[in-house]
């Protein structure tokens, strides 16, 4: 995700990929829209992906653009590594995030659908440091996948802000993601990040499972707070 001063901006990411549902299976990814999953990219396998999130107005009446490569691998069984590049483009000068991030799933049970994850991620300006805070997001989260072949799952958690130096927004929340198949390669999914800060959003939207183990998700994210504080957000991801 991208965290500015003085300027509203929807945020990207969270960390690195997404959770979404297809027909019989779970497509394993790393986020849903902007929240953790529980899930981890397989050891030796690689994840790309590409998002987009725009608010559908000029830049002088408060629009923006946010355009995101991420990578991410597995590094071992139940760890995953990754890094995130955001930039965001508004009236305010332009923002550029460099986004390290590591995962570890340290628990899962496939016969009840359960599964447990932590995670850190960095978050260092690499435009205009003197303006922007180096600061790390830290999480842990569980999830359950409930029986059947469009059973849903429900993932919840918490998360904390370190280092971010910034007066009059939350540094901790809840996190929360809700995933439910509808058809066999369609998903409805929805996310949220509480607290009022850079990252209280809340998306819903539909995730397509697409041949060759790509997916591509569309949604609109609604802030927790401010006018004019959401936008389009699409994106799509390649398993390697």
């Amino acid at each position: 995700m991208t965290l500015k001063r003085n300027s509203t901006c929807l945020g990207t990411v969270l960390m690195i990929a997404l959770a979404a549902a297809c027909g019989n299976k779970a497509f394993a990814q790393s986020t849903i829209f902007n929240i953790p999953s529980t899930d981890v990219v397989a050891r030796k396998s690689a994840y790309v992906e590409f998002d987009f999130i725009s608010h559908l107005e000029s830049r002088d009446n408060g629009g923006f653009q946010t355009y995101a490569p991420r990578v991410v691998y597995g590094l071992r069984k139940g760890v995953e590594v990754g890094l995130n590049v955001s930039v965001t483009r508004s009236a305010a000068p332009t923002t550029v995030y460099a986004q390290p991030n590591i995962k570890w799933q340290f628990y899962a049970n496939e016969e009840n659908g359960s599964a447990v994850a932590v995670g850190a991620i960095a978050f260092t300006p690499l435009r205009n440091r003197s303006d922007n805070d180096t600061f790390g997001l830290f999480y842990v989260n569980a999830s359950r996948k409930f029986r059947g072949d469009y059973g849903p799952r429900l993932t919840v958690g918490g998360y904390g802000l370190g280092g971010l130096d910034i007066d009059g927004v939350d540094k901790s929340g809840a996190i929360v993601g809700y995933e439910q198949p509808v058809a066999k390669r369609v998903s409805f999914v929805a996310d949220w990040f509480s607290g009022k800060n850079g990252f209280g959003y809340v998306t819903p939207g539909f995730s397509f499972a697409l041949p060759k183990n790509s997916l591509f998700n569309i949604g609109y994210s609604i802030g927790n707070s401010g006018r004019k504080n959401n936008g389009l957000f699409m994106y799509y991801g390649i398993t390697f």
